[in-house]
């Protein structure tokens, strides 16, 4: 039986992860997630046109979860910025619903690594051995994650990023497109490392850093 989802985010993202949730859905015998609709409080006309031109719903803002069954419903937010996803988790989670994991049929996961609830992992991203995400992580398409690297809760991993390995990125951080950080490095909490960025050392929390080398 499929489980019922709905996505949080009209926008880019939430529109990715509805992709994912397709791409899961169309290599199983039956399909893993009804896609109940998307959830947001204020979508774009061109948006919500996007959402109709596929034959998706738009349920309404955030408060209409309360008339869906938090023991059956599940959720994934496709909203790109960490502080945002993570204000919308907690939310949820007060009203008892609990996350569903997405991962691309697409994506290669190394041994003895973890997925935290709630995170989406796009097609083409590879993921290595011994590698720790939290909840709701973003790994963006075509970005790689080295050995032994933990990303923490609410981190967002742009398109082609790449993490090397034993890498810290820690809570709520965002690596932009394409941007490089070195092995056994440390990207603090809440910072931003803009695209194309190659991070050659340790980023204080709170901070944003670009260029090569990243400053």
């Amino acid at each position: 039986m499929s489980t019922p989802l709905f996505i949080v985010g009209a926008g880019g993202f939430g529109r990715e992860t509805l992709d994912v949730v397709d791409a899961i859905n169309s290599v199983l015998p039956e399909p893993q997630f009804e896609v109940l609709g998307i959830i947001d409080s204020a979508p774009s006309d061109e948006n919500l046109a996007r959402l109709e031109r596929r034959d998706v719903a738009w349920l309404g803002a955030l408060d209409v979860v309360d008339g869906l069954d938090p023991a059956s419903v599940r959720y994934v937010i496709g909203i790109g910025s960490p502080v945002v996803r993570e204000r919308i988790d907690r939310d949820l989670t007060q009203r008892g619903f609990k996350p569903a994991t997405i991962v691309h049929p697409a994506a290669s996961i190394g041994a003895v690594s973890t997925i935290g609830d709630g995170s989406v992992v796009c097609g083409g991203v590879q993921i290595s051995t011994n590698v720790v995400l939290g909840r709701h992580v973003h790994v963006n398409p075509n970005a790689t994650i080295g050995h032994d690297a933990v990303l923490e809760d609410y981190v967002s991993i742009n398109p082609a990023a790449v993490i090397s390995g034993d890498v810290i990125v820690n809570f709520g951080s965002l690596v932009g497109a394409a941007a490089v950080v070195l092995q056994g490095l440390t990207v603090g909490s809440s910072s931003v490392v803009g695209a194309s960025a190659c991070v050659v050392r340790n980023v204080a929390p709170g901070t944003v850093v670009k260029g090569v080398p990243a400053r």
